[in-house]
């Protein structure tokens, strides 16, 4: 039987390390998608480097793309490639279009001019909801985005459901809620908390800033969500699901999860910063999980109070390693 091959745009990142070792868990070749730059963060992946290949490309050059199909021949597509912290996505919105948005319509393109049966999945997200429309959130809850990023990521899940009609590709979104783990990026907020945690445990850190401790988020591990992603490109008909818990929490819950896990009282240590705000703020996601049960057979194997405390006593390992982060001293004024 031949060995099945799949690409990964955004292999470095967090989701894209995790989906990398599943996949060479299931025995594919795995060939990783990186931009060329100056400096490339590979620690995500330095474990398992020499079991994948790496190979430059851009979500911003479609002749880039229509390369590596050409020379790799992968039979799935994972796009998990975008400009991920929604913060960031005020600050550079254009270039959140270009990545997040239209990237995903390069790659579609280069697929159908390669190879129209290669499978391909779309990371698409909860930021699409934005204002919910109604509690919980399903495949079928209208679309209300409330940052550059939410609009850029629901232009990718319709590009996706538009060439999947118009071509027969076997094109699949994934509508990701919040998933974090102890590879998170700083920039997040349960890293955030889980980092500024463990160096107020250690002395390092005195109190922790954040933004809207009310909005609440339905928060996973991103190991069970990887999962989810390859069950969906292995069946025999395209289609889009949401994948989450099912339940919602607040930034105050996360905070009580990871200052109590390590004897601490939260309210002696963060506070809530207007600075840290966001212009238009998502309250309340959580997610409808029951297509992706009944026709994936999924379900999240990591509880939201197992993934807090694993994140905290990763970054305790770490500070006590003598890991420096250059972030943990300004941590603080990172943005939620």
């Amino acid at each position: 039987m031949t060995q099945k091959r799949a690409l990964i745009t955004g292999i470095t990142g967090q989701d894209g390390s995790y989906l990398a070792e599943f996949l060479l868990q299931q025995g594919y070749d795995v060939v990783g998608m990186i931009r060329r730059i100056s400096v490339i963060n590979l620690d995500r992946i330095e474990h398992i480097q020499d079991k994948v290949t790496l190979v430059q490309g851009d979500l911003l050059d479609e002749a880039s793309l229509i390369s590596i199909l050409t020379e790799f021949r992968p039979q799935e597509i994972y796009n998990l490639a975008a400009m991920s912290f929604v913060p960031t996505s005020w600050q550079q919105p254009v270039l959140t279009g270009e990545s997040t948005a239209l990237g995903v319509t390069r790659m579609l393109d280069a697929i159908r001019l390669v190879d129209p049966t290669i499978r391909f999945y779309q990371a698409s997200s909860s930021e699409m909801f934005g204002k919910v429309q109604e509690v919980p959130q399903s495949e079928r809850t209208p679309f209300y985005p409330r940052s550059p990023y939410g609009v850029a990521k629901v232009y990718g899940h319709w590009i996706t459901v538009n060439y999947r009609e118009s071509y027969g590709l076997h094109a699949t979104s994934g509508i990701l809620f919040n998933h974090g783990s102890p590879r998170r990026g700083l920039e997040f907020v349960e890293r955030k908390i889980s980092l500024g945690v463990a160096a107020i445990k250690l002395g390092k850190q005195n109190s922790l800033h954040l933004g809207n401790l009310d909005a609440r988020r339905d928060l996973g591990f991103a190991g069970d969500y990887v999962r989810a992603m390859w069950q969906m490109l292995q069946q025999d008909e395209p289609d889009d699901f949401v994948i989450a818990t099912g339940e919602t929490h607040s930034i105050r819950d996360m905070c009580e999860a990871a200052f109590s896990h390590v004897g601490l009282d939260w309210q002696d240590y963060v506070a809530s910063d207007p600075r840290f705000y966001r212009p238009a703020e998502v309250d309340l996601l959580v997610g409808d999980p029951s297509k992706a049960g009944a026709q994936l057979g999924w379900e999240p194997m990591v509880s939201f109070k197992e993934l807090i405390t694993t994140m905290v006593d990763s970054d305790l390992q770490a500070l006590k390693a003598g890991r420096r982060f250059a972030d943990v001293t300004e941590i603080t004024r990172l943005k939620r």
